[in-house]
């Protein structure tokens, strides 16, 4: 028996593992053919990792990797031209030694400073770059440092680049003292131009991004990546873990860690990387054809990286822990945008359900019963079958990533826009992780940001409702529940930018509205819309909650009744209830109607869309 146990584990051992083993005993190494993998602790040929992007081929530990291959890996082929390379630092507090550790670092290193700027090609779009070098001083700010990122920002304001900076620092450069300290106002200031100038900044942090430089250039992206597993923090773990006197969380500051606390946007894996960044660059385009149908998705690669969370659609998001590279979700449009029309609106003049369109005869009730139909599509499968490619983007930038709320940027046609949407979960784990559908404050909040975001490079938004409402609780309270809903009313009433919103299910209370503030609301034939739920209402009103039924018939919450009363423009049929499992030709008609809803508002200015929004709700 114990042969066997021991054969067994033997036999976990692989040949070329029991080869390279042998070659290390015989003194047959030669330098650099194999490395250690500090992760799973496995001997690798130095070959077999270089062939996969520098990352450990058996456990996916990113090594890291010096600024020219992290080019190599990121821009175009022999795109890169680089920036003030005789820029090198000096020694502002005359540190012993200070000056000889310098010129031995760029002797060892072949790098004059422990970031390296420049321009480059990424997706075939000219971008000011910068990596930071963990060989040099482990990437230290120092006033060199400072100034090469400070003058590669400046000059990106002035050409209109965005601008993609690879993180790895440890934080101040001690040797400098306080003039090291003055660098994280003078990077911070510069981002600040060149966020005022409307371009895009997208930090990557990579392992480790700690100290003053999370404190400040890091942080301040636009969309902000980073590598799997990278630790990023301010403090370090030694001294947070002495001063607090506790045991840390597992994964404490890892990327991922700062994922579900909401200050990152996506862990991106290197072989995702640079498909990552085209798909980014190409989406603050504010130029956009959406006339072109495939030919111009075509040709701007519009397909995008397609996530999922594992819920049920066709592809992977690499925050939980997969490589969706391959836009693998596609739209089912049904060929192109004509004129025949399957919707219909309040005001168009063809009866209540319009040409075909169901005439289902049911009360208010049977409504709110197929509005919260455990068998109706959500959020996310109705983003698998619209869109051409959506790319998932996480958290508040203040608290945690809602899970109840999903957003992020997707394609349509050749045109990108920002989707956002509350989304339910099937099953009672599911609906527990996305709490049922009802946002926290962490949620509302992250929808706004996406939408300002939006904004800011000229993409329309467009808002898949379907919440019972917002999510009434202790935590929700603490963290500001109420100033959350009103903040997103307030300021997406003035978005420069088309908003959409459809609501595609329930639409419960103030919880909905912070979703709804649109220069349009479409409701899907089965969804309702309403100040709060039927049982709320009977109760409140008539202490009776189950007069439930009764109170649906009087509030006017379906689609018809709203469109008859002008609170929605438009009503989208559903020949048959919506079914996840067959909603092919709902929707083909979503599609056709986003895209007439794009075109209509795409030569009009942001001062036109903003009043228009305002006028509409000022009409009610």
């Amino acid at each position: 028996m114990l042969r066997e146990r021991f054969k067994r584990k033997t036999d976990e051992i692989s040949q070329s593992e029991i080869t390279k083993m042998q070659s290390v005993r015989k003194g047959q190494v030669p330098d650099g053919m194999f490395r250690k993998c500090s992760g799973c602790r496995r001997i690798l040929y130095e070959e077999d990792v270089q062939k996969n992007w520098y990352c450990c081929p058996e456990c996916g530990k990113h090594f890291r990797i010096e600024p020219s291959v992290r080019i190599s890996l990121t821009a175009d082929a022999g795109s890169f031209r680089e920036w003030d390379a005789e820029l090198v630092g000096n020694d502002p507090l005359a540190f012993d030694g200070y000056e000889e550790k310098l010129q031995q670092l760029r002797e060892s290193t072949g790098i004059k400073e422990a970031v390296l700027t420049g321009e480059a090609l990424i997706g075939g779009i000219r971008t000011a770059i910068g990596v930071m070098s963990a060989d040099f001083l482990m990437g230290s700010m120092g006033t060199a440092v400072g100034e090469k990122i400070t003058r590669m920002i400046e000059r990106a304001t002035k050409e209109r680049l965005p601008v993609v900076l690879f993180c790895c620092s440890g934080g101040a450069r001690m040797q400098e003292g306080i003039f090291s300290l003055m660098q994280m106002a003078k990077t911070s200031q510069a981002l600040k131009k060149h966020d005022e100038a409307g371009l895009l900044y997208v930090p990557v942090l990579t392992d480790p991004t700690t100290g003053g430089v999370t404190a400040s250039f890091a942080m301040l992206g636009d969309v902000i990546l980073a590598e799997p597993e990278a630790l990023i923090g301010f403090a370090g773990s030694r001294v947070i873990r002495q001063t607090i006197g506790q045991k840390l969380p597992a994964g404490f500051q890892s990327a991922e860690f700062l994922q579900k606390h909401g200050f990152v946007d996506r862990v991106a894996g290197r072989e995702q990387m640079r498909k990552t960044l085209a798909v980014l660059l190409r989406s603050t385009e504010r130029r956009q054809d959406i006339s072109g149908g495939k030919e111009a998705a075509a040709k701007t690669g519009a397909s995008g990286c397609v996530v999922s969370d594992g819920e049920g659609a066709a592809v992977r998001d690499a925050s939980d822990g997969e490589c969706g590279e391959e836009a693998a979700v596609r739209g089912t449009s049904g060929g192109e945008c004509g004129e025949g029309t399957f919707m219909y609106a309040a005001t168009d003049g063809e009866g209540l359900f319009g040409r075909g369109a169901s005439e289902n005869d049911c009360d208010a009730w049977e409504r709110v019963q197929r509005a919260r139909s455990a068998d109706r599509p959500h959020t996310r499968e109705y983003i698998a079958k619209v869109f051409d490619g959506f790319m998932e983007l996480h958290g508040d930038r203040v608290f945690g990533d809602d899970r109840a709320v999903i957003g992020g940027i997707a394609s349509i046609e050749g045109q990108y826009v920002t989707v956002i949407g509350q989304q339910k979960g099937r099953g009672a784990k599911e609906n527990k992780r996305r709490n049922f559908g009802m946002p926290n404050p962490e949620g509302y909040r992250k929808a706004l940001r996406l939408a300002k975001q939006a904004e800011k490079f000229g993409r329309p938004v467009i808002f898949l409702v379907d919440t019972p409402g917002a999510f009434c609780g202790i935590e929700a309270e603490e963290r500001g529940q109420g100033e959350a809903i009103a903040r997103n009313l307030c300021e997406l009433s003035d978005l420069r930018v088309p908003v959409l919103s459809i609501i595609t299910g329930e639409g419960g209370s103030g919880g909905a509205l912070a979703f709804a503030v649109a220069n349009e609301v479409w409701m899907l034939e089965n969804a309702v819309y309403s100040v709060l739920s039927p049982e709320g209402f009977a109760a409140i009103l008539w202490k009776d909650g189950k007069r439930a039924r009764e109170a649906a018939a009087v509030m006017k919450m379906t689609a018809a009744e709203l469109a008859g009363a002008g609170i929605i423009e438009k009503v989208i049929p559903e020949p048959v209830p919506a079914d996840k499992d067959d909603m092919e030709a709902l929707a083909a008609d979503l599609r056709r109607e986003i895209l007439r809803f794009l075109k209509r508002y795409r030569e009009t200015s942001g001062e036109e869309i903003a009043r228009a929004r305002y006028q509409r709700f000022r009409r009610m």
